[in-house]
């Protein structure tokens, strides 16, 4: 089997995984009414299961990429998987709400495992040219997870009943880790970097000279900034602010974040060829990113009364580019980290969006609430003070990404690597056209 054809298998196996992790992720939100009737409980308490596994997932980042780093991707990934098919399999059996939260704790820990396996995976096996856009379709593609959730997932789930759903879930993981054992290797050579059991000190070691190169911290601010907003909308208060807010229905709402995922396959693979032919430029991508989505929301929320549909298809094209633009934050952690630390420093970064998405949902709902007394009947003046909040991550965010992005053309200058400002690119470019 020749090594390209090798590297696509792998590659193939580890978009399987991550789809199914997808899955895994969004089943309970598709099966909130089942499991309201199972549980007994109110639909504020099975919210909270989102947080919590948001929770999970933003905590465990660190840690995995340290793990990672330590067995590599492909011991981690089959670790997820199994975790996963052992979460799914609690909520089969669970008749209670704790042990309904356990089995979510239990998914959200494998899910947290799995995506930087993935994308360790493409960083070993494929030319560093080819990284950026297989980063982005991989991304994209695990998406698929959340068709298999809301289609076959539902079907079963309907026509068979709660536990034959989940427990379906869980065999799917098993055969996924079964399939991961036969397939997965780490690298196309038997060792391409060391895996080192480092004892406490030399974990923390590695964890703090990660944190120090500021291409890993551009990596977590970039990945903070663009990537928050996409998944607020999209996780919680998107499809409330277009119905309750804008006065949409539901039909209308549901078709705008189809297109919203639609233009999102779109962006990601043009985000990625960019990337890959003009990395001196990534930040100016960035930048354009954070510009698109805070100029489509002023716009909205300055709009006086609800705003034009044109607008709201505006909002959520420019929202389309959050995923795409948080993913150059992995390749700033790929490019200036070595492969034996690629793991922390890709853990690291993948942290910021979703603690800034996290900190934005629970905020937004704080402001709601404030408003409306806690009544959850939402004026338009209400979402309009609730999504100013999140000025305050793009502000904080863009500061951060200016300055590390100041102190990593400094290293670089030092290592004979100078990004001449984009002034003098454009400005030569304009000489070299007019001719001699």
């Amino acid at each position: 089997m020749s090594t390209s054809f090798r590297a696509q298998v792998v590659w193939g196996v580890g978009l399987i995984a991550y789809i199914v992790a997808v899955l895994h992720r969004t089943s309970f939100g598709v099966s909130g009414l089942e499991a309201s009737a199972r549980f007994e409980t109110s639909a504020s308490v099975l919210a909270s299961f989102v947080v919590l596994q948001l929770v999970v997932y933003a905590g465990l980042q660190v840690p995995v990429g340290v793990l990672l780093d330590q067995i590599g991707p492909r011991r981690l990934l089959i670790i997820g998987a199994l975790i996963m098919a052992s979460g799914q399999a609690v909520l089969a059996f669970a008749e209670t709400v704790p042990a309904a939260a356990g089995g979510r704790i239990l998914v959200g820990c494998g899910d947290a495992m799995t995506f930087v396996s993935v994308l360790r995976l493409v960083a070993t096996w494929f030319p560093p040219g080819r990284v950026p856009v297989l980063t982005q379709v991989t991304g994209l593609t695990g998406q698929l997870g959340q068709v298999l959730s809301a289609v076959p997932f539902v079907a079963v789930l309907n026509n068979y009943g709660w536990t034959q759903a989940y427990g379906s879930a869980a065999a799917l993981s098993v055969v996924v880790a079964v399939v991961a054992i036969a397939t997965l290797r780490d690298s196309p050579e038997v060792r391409a970097y060391p895996i080192q059991v480092n004892t406490w000190s030399g974990v923390g070691s590695d964890l703090m000279t990660a944190w120090r190169h500021p291409g890993t911290r551009l990596g977590l601010w970039t990945h903070t900034t663009t990537g928050f907003a996409g998944m607020v909308f999209v996780m919680m208060w998107g499809y409330p602010f277009l119905v309750a807010g804008q006065g949409l229905s539901r039909a209308m709402a549901g078709t705008l974040l189809t297109v919203m995922v639609l233009a999102g396959a779109v962006a990601g693979p043009l985000v990625g060829v960019l990337v890959q032919r003009h990395p001196l430029r990534r930040s100016w991508l960035v930048l354009g990113v954070v510009l698109a989505n805070a100029s489509a929301w002023t716009a909205v929320l300055l709009w006086p009364g609800t705003a034009p549909f044109w607008l709201l298809v505006l909002l959520v094209l420019s929202l389309a580019l959050s995923g795409p633009g948080s993913m150059i934050g992995f390749d700033f952690a790929r490019t200036f980290n070595p492969p034996n630390r690629l793991g922390t420093a890709t853990g690291i970064v993948n942290v910021g969006g979703f603690t800034a998405a996290l900190l934005s949902i629970l905020a937004i709902g704080v402001v709601l609430d404030l408003r409306s007394g806690g009544t959850a009947t939402y004026e338009l003046d209400d979402f309009r003070i609730a999504f100013s909040v999140q000025y305050v991550v793009w502000v904080g965010g863009l500061l951060g990404i200016l300055r590390t992005r100041r102190r990593v053309r400094r290293r670089m200058a030092e290592h004979g690597v100078v990004v001449p400002p984009i002034r003098e690119v454009i400005a030569r470019r304009r000489r070299h056209r007019r001719g001699p």
